[in-house]
């Protein structure tokens, strides 16, 4: 895997790189888990692909929303229903948070898509 922090031999952000593998997670499902909850499982018509185009398309962050720049938190309306997306940075074990979100090699990212009123 190429190193997030390292750009054409420039180094990049930490916050920067968290949103990059953030969003390699979001955008195309690899380097972490998708977690759905089954309240948004059971919505009438709830089609995962749709779930999974919503969430590559995803470009709702500001600086309210995302103050640290991390592209980690999102929401969007399918299916009639108001929906949550968190990342969540664990380490390897799954017991406790990554020591450093920025690398991969010790962080295992959970996305997990809830329903608003679920939170």
């Amino acid at each position: 895997m190429v190193n997030p922090r390292k750009v054409a031999g420039n180094a990049v952000p930490r916050a920067e790189a968290i949103a990059r593998l953030n969003d390699q997670l979001r955008k195309t499902g690899t380097g972490g888990t998708i977690m759905i909850t089954q309240g948004v499982r059971r919505i009438t018509g709830f089609d995962p692909a749709v779930l999974a185009k919503a969430l590559a398309d995803y470009s709702g962050f500001d600086a309210d929303g995302d103050p640290h720049g991390e592209r980690d938190l999102g929401d969007l309306t399918l299916w009639g229903w108001d929906l949550l997306w968190k990342i969540d940075y664990y380490d390897l074990a799954l017991k406790f948070g990554s020591e450093d979100p920025a690398d991969p090699a010790i962080t295992r990212r959970v996305l997990t898509v809830l329903l608003a009123s679920e939170w």
